[in-house]
């Protein structure tokens, strides 16, 4: 019952919303009192099949209805051109979720541009066609004028899905706001700067100047600066910032899409809006593959393949890092060096594929118990190293402990065992070449061996190295 009183009250919700947005986008219909180049619903309902499925296509055949029999014709006409805005709706979410949604949407160019083939064109052209067939049938159009209201229907229907969709669609599926303070301030220039420029090109102010110059491309530079620095919500977030600033200018007879004709500018403007929405969203997802496949290629540079821990580059780094660390503080850290016990034996009497399993169990132990700040490592072969940033040899001791608990615990079949190594920067040595050898010795000499006599034995080695 609960469910079914949620669903009822979504499908209101998004009539109610179809419907504000349908009568605000008809206040431009200036070829006919039913066809407006501004059609944000189109977006609204096809964004709302995408989230919640095709069970609210009834919300949009009662917007749409309501919003026409409020506007003009008559109440089969107003059925008419809903059943088209439906079928729109859910021819466009059919395609969209068949062949431009590989994985989440707006990732890949290609599914942006199959989007704007789909969504923005296809799928407009049933409501245009079925909704003015609808108006000349009735005799609320003239068939004379067939093909100018389809194309501003058609025009007005592609630009509100390819604007309105990504955006809602990308801010869902990534809602934080996770800026630097850097960020906010580059994020805070771009669009001062889109602004004055959008406001310079289509404001009343300059109109004089450029009415008769192609000056609309000085806010493509914007669109592309937010697509390449921060990715596609900012990407489709700017578009739709220059899309009402330019239908506000449009709207009032300024800017270079201005003629005589206010539908004709507004067809003008839309045109120009659709081709830079689809080429920044393109450019957006490119830019974010592109980072992604860079990010990939630096995490396998650093990464052991099977166990997913660092490498021995990254150990490398993380204790030249630790050694200039101590540089600045004065705090010690420690390394543990740890050496899977019998891996050979396992391999002979299991088989490779276990013993690389055994590899990647005590992989996932060292994973889950180290701390956020240390590093774990594979450092070669079945050893594997810790990094443990400002610990002391006592809690260094305490950490390998816990660590060899861990692994004597997992239960899988064979059982595998470690022994560990221990060194100290610097009292075990201050370069990396020495704390490394100073661990590996410690781990070999204490190999077969329990670990208590490990503990027994560390003064001693640690009072000789201060005699040196």
């Amino acid at each position: 019952m609960g469910e079914k009183r949620g669903n009822l009250a979504t499908i209101l919700v998004l009539a109610l919303t179809y419907f504000v947005a349908a009568k605000l986008g008809l206040k431009f219909a200036f070829v006919n009192p039913s066809a407006t180049a501004i059609w944000i619903p189109s977006g609204i309902s096809l964004t709302a099949l995408l989230i919640f499925g095709y069970d609210v296509w009834p919300a949009i055949f009662l917007g749409a209805f309501l919003a026409n029999l409020t506007t003009a014709g008559s109440a089969l006409t107003s059925i008419g051109i809903s059943i088209g805005n439906t079928l729109e709706g859910v021819l466009g979410c059919y395609l969209v979720n068949r062949f431009a949604a590989s994985g989440r949407f707006f990732e890949r160019a290609q599914d942006i541009f199959r989007f704007a083939f789909l969504a923005a064109m296809v799928s407009p052209a049933v409501s245009a066609t079925v909704g003015v067939t609808t108006l000349a049938l009735g005799g609320f159009a003239s068939w004379s004028m067939y093909w100018a209201i389809w194309c501003t229907w058609w025009l007005g229907d592609g630009v509100g899905a390819i604007v309105v969709t990504p955006l809602v669609l990308l801010w869902r599926q990534n809602p934080g706001l996770k800026w630097t303070r850097n960020q906010l301030i580059e994020l805070g220039f771009l669009f001062l700067g889109l602004f004055f420029t959008a406001y310079f090109v289509f404001g009343d102010r300059f109109h004089s100047v450029v009415k008769d110059y192609p000056l609309e491309y000085l806010c493509i530079p914007f669109l592309i600066w937010a697509a390449f620095r921060f990715g596609r919500r900012k990407a489709a977030t700017a578009t739709l910032f220059l899309a009402m600033i330019a239908s506000w200018g449009t709207l009032h007879g300024f800017g270079p899409f201005s003629r005589q004709s206010q539908n004709t500018s507004l067809l003008l403007l839309q045109a120009f809006m659709g081709i830079v929405a689809t080429t920044s969203l393109a450019l957006a997802a490119e830019t974010t593959e592109h980072k992604r496949a860079e990010e990939h290629v630096r995490q396998l540079a650093v990464t052991d393949p099977l166990t997913g821990l660092a490498n021995y580059r990254r150990l490398l780094s993380a204790l030249d890092l630790e050694i200039k660390r101590y540089g600045r503080t004065g705090r010690s850290f420690a390394i543990l060096l740890f050496d899977l016990d019998g891996l050979k034996r396992i391999n002979d009497n299991y088989g490779h594929v276990v013993g690389s399993r055994a590899l990647c169990r005590l992989g996932e132990v060292l994973r889950t118990h180290c701390r956020g700040v240390d590093t774990p490592a594979r450092y070669g072969g079945d050893e594997f190293a810790v990094v443990l940033p400002e610990t002391t040899a006592k809690s260094a001791e305490q950490i390998a402990t816990r660590i060899r608990d861990q692994v004597a615990k997992d239960e899988e079949v064979p059982p595998i065992s470690v022994s560990v190594g221990i060194a100290v920067f610097p009292e075990d040595g201050e370069t990396i070449e020495t704390l490394l050898s100073r661990a590996d010795r410690s781990l070999y000499c204490m190999k077969g061996k329990s670990y208590e006599s490990l503990r027994e034995l560390r003064p001693a080695r640690s009072k000789r190295a201060g005699m040196r």
